[in-house]
């Protein structure tokens, strides 16, 4: 299966806490054909009053389930001290974030033809469900994959990122410069 995930950091050093969920993501996961995003730096959304994230997006092929992908990622999210607990708050300060945004059929960068993986559970929607109203998740995301269709919105990530445009995110360092 090939993956595309998000990644923020706005508490401690954010750039080794995304450095440290890219190399859990390889080591860990084994991906294949690993790719980078440049890093962004956004404003907060929704719980305004914390500091900056920094943001990118990485993508590779995996051989394990989208179930227990979620559960690697929060392991490796609690390892950089996220709390996890029920009582964390929601869209709150976090060492590092790692969410699932789209899965494709396949062990290659998806192209027209790729057949995307849809999943609603209580514990997992894909395609994510907030991508496409977050510049800070789409601007990466178009970097390594402008033509790259929404697999239910039908339009393109270049599309898509024109309607977050005016949201406060700038990029800072090409892919690999963290």
């Amino acid at each position: 299966m090939f993956v595309f995930v998000g990644l923020g950091s706005n508490q401690g050093d954010r750039a080794a806490n995304l450095r440290a969920g890219i190399s859990s993501f390889a080591r860990i996961l084994g991906a294949q054909g690993l790719r980078e995003s440049p890093v962004y730096e956004s404003a907060p959304m929704y719980l305004t009053e914390q500091p900056p994230f920094l943001n990118m997006v990485i993508s590779g092929a995996v051989a394990v389930e989208l179930a227990t992908l979620l559960h690697v990622f929060k392991e490796i999210e609690g390892a950089l001290g996220r709390d996890l607990s029920s009582q964390a708050t929601r869209n709150g300060p976090r060492p590092l974030d790692m969410d699932i945004l789209l899965a494709y059929e396949g062990q290659r960068l998806p192209d027209m033809a790729s057949v995307p993986i849809l999943r609603d559970t209580p514990e997992l929607i894909i395609p994510h469900p907030r991508m496409a109203e977050r510049a800070f998740v789409l601007f990466p995301l178009r970097d390594l994959a402008p033509n790259l269709m929404h697999p239910t919105l039908h339009r393109t990530i270049a599309a898509l990122v024109e309607d977050v445009a005016t949201q406060d995110v700038h990029k800072l360092a090409d892919g690999n410069g963290i």
